[in-house]
């Protein structure tokens, strides 16, 4: 089978992604791709350029699927090129939205900065009529899944008149979860630990944005630090821009126990990643969790909300031991991980095989039955 994959913001977990299912694919997948810039702009104006290129390109072959991702304008494309994609199938895949994509504490910072801090409603419209456009739609965790058509509702509520409430059970049927592939043994092997007792490794390799509240993390680590627990820390987390005042204040009175601070390529990371004890999240936003499953995958414990994917991603039997709720429960974990570090890697021991299920060689086989069946 022959599947067009369209990327128009090729970067990060989206590259990623794409890349690592063309790579594992039983099928023939095409990708066609803009950098991953002016993520407004990609939405606007990326359907527009992917059209012309894709009907420009020789040998013009008609794929038997079309798989798009949530920052393209599906309807734009598909109109743009609608003598070579009409019955074509038309697959969409919601890494994110942005209708449910939260919105940063200060107006003037984030996405949505130049609407002082207010939605901007044509992005989720964006998406909302993408979907429709869409023979299949398929999001990255029933988490997400299930907040997206929560808000979908009121949001075309919102309207005045002739505001399509009918079209979100249409949408919910044809919509499904179908979980992130990641490229998991690409951290393989193990190295061979040099035998030195360390002070325990905290890893934070998440993106250093609002949405996952660095702030909250590195104050976090400050108040642990000042009541004398010993512990060291890396900083790996992919970074735009400049980060926050806070986060720079609290780096600086951590001092020599940060080891690592900034983004580590992949030799560092997959180095620092066998070497950590803990991973911590304190994110006030996720959809799925590709960096903490890449933590637990090597053996690292994971300490994260109970809440927004992370109970998805966790296996049941390991809620009671990995998932807190509230600061103080998270900082009597993290005292308990960090005096007793060999409890928490029995723990990470055995937690880790279950996040061997997200890697490309066991999801492929499901992503091409899948796609295949659309087809079909």
């Amino acid at each position: 089978m022959q599947i067009l994959l369209l990327s128009p913001y090729h970067g990060g977990s989206h590259q990623a992604w794409a890349e690592g299912y063309a790579a594992a694919s039983s099928h023939k997948v095409t990708l066609l791709t803009l950098p991953a810039h002016f993520w407004k702009w990609r939405m606007h104006g990326g359907a527009v350029t992917l059209a012309r290129w894709w009907l420009g390109a020789l040998p013009r072959v008609t794929p038997d699927l079309i798989l798009a991702t949530d920052i393209l304008d599906l309807t734009t494309f598909l109109a743009l090129t609608r003598d070579k994609s009409a019955g074509v199938p038309v697959v969409i895949y919601m890494h994110e939205n942005q209708l449910t994509y939260p919105l940063p504490a200060d107006p003037t910072q984030g996405p949505m900065r130049r609407q002082l801090g207010e939605r901007d409603r044509h992005y989720a419209f964006i998406n909302y009529v993408s979907m429709l456009a869409a023979d299949r739609v398929f999001f990255n965790s029933q988490y997400h899944l299930d907040n997206f058509f929560t808000a979908l509702l009121p949001f075309l509520r919102h309207y005045p008149e002739y505001n399509e409430l009918d079209t979100v059970g249409l949408l919910r049927l044809k919509s499904a979860v179908l979980p992130v592939g990641i490229n998991l043994r690409r951290l393989d092997p193990p190295l061979v630990p040099n035998g030195q007792k360390r002070e325990p490794l905290i890893m934070w390799n998440q993106r250093l944005e609002y949405d996952k509240n660095p702030e909250g993390f590195i104050d976090v680590l400050v108040q642990l630090a000042a009541e004398g627990i010993p512990f060291r820390v890396a900083l790996c987390g992919e970074r735009f821009g400049r980060p926050g005042e806070r986060w720079e204040q609290g780096v600086a009175e951590l001092g020599d126990r940060v080891i690592h601070n900034g983004y580590a390529e992949d030799e560092v990371y997959r180095r620092l990643l066998w070497e950590s004890d803990l991973t911590v999240s304190t994110a006030g936003h996720e959809y799925f969790g590709i960096s903490i499953l890449e933590a637990i995958y090597c053996h690292t414990f994971p300490l994260l909300p109970s809440r927004l994917s992370y109970p998805e991603i966790i296996p049941e039997s390991f809620h009671a031991d990995c998932l807190y709720r509230g600061r103080a429960d998270l900082f009597r974990r993290l005292r308990w991980a960090l005096s007793d570090p060999a409890a928490a890697r029995e723990v990470a021991e055995r937690l880790a095989p279950t996040a061997a299920v997200y890697d490309w060689n066991r999801l492929a086989p499901e992503y091409d039955a899948r796609l295949a069946e659309i087809a079909g």
